[in-house]
């Protein structure tokens, strides 16, 4: 496994193998999210229903995602209030209240999709970037369909903001959400950052 790249804040570097992992629903506006976490960090935000882009094959990219490994009667006082804090912070984004996320995430990939992440997180609220815009900032500007697909396994939607990623032309494409949700999330931040 590689090391979690984690931007902020800081942390420890965690190891999902060997810590408790915790998940949690929350009942957004688009549908029911998952989130997934140790006592130190969320580890990934996934739509339950989560749709793959077209042309990939019917295989989850995430398979671990949604195996609950123990079906345990978990009380809320026993949710790591990291997770309870990025439930309460995704209200708010919902809401309009918020535009960017503090509470501790960390991810795990490739270097080189690290380092689209970590550049993912840098798109402004309400801003919109593209894939070749991502391929440049990250050093490989010939690297769009590598960009596209590292963003396609961002595990922390909407507070990684791959929705804000379209193509060079405008075009809306590719989420693993749906298409509807990444067009009602950019309506969204647009309406809130008037």
């Amino acid at each position: 496994m590689n090391p979690p790249s984690i931007p902020h804040p800081a942390l420890s570097t965690i190891s999902s193998k060997t810590c408790a992992t915790y998940r949690l629903l929350y009942p957004s506006p688009l549908g029911e999210l998952i989130i997934e976490g140790t006592n130190e960090a969320v580890l990934s935000i996934l739509f339950s229903d989560t749709a793959m882009p077209e042309g990939w094959p019917a295989v989850n990219p995430f398979p671990d995602a949604f195996a609950f490994e123990n079906d345990q009667n978990v009380s809320e006082s026993d949710i790591p209030e990291v997770l309870r804090l990025c439930r309460r912070q995704l209200a708010e984004y919902f809401r309009g209240e918020r535009r960017s996320f503090d509470f501790p995430y960390a991810f795990y990939g490739t270097a080189f999709q690290r380092s689209v992440w970590t550049e993912l997180a840098a798109v402004p609220y309400a801003a919109s970037s593209s894939y070749k815009d991502l391929a440049i900032a990250v050093g490989s500007d010939r690297a769009v369909r590598a960009v596209g697909s590292a963003n396609g396994r961002n595990k922390l939607s909407i507070v990684l903001p791959c929705h804000r990623i379209i193509g060079s032309g405008g075009k809306l494409t590719g989420y693993a959400g749906g298409l509807w949700r990444k067009e009602w999330l950019l309506r969204h931040e647009a309406r809130f950052a008037e």
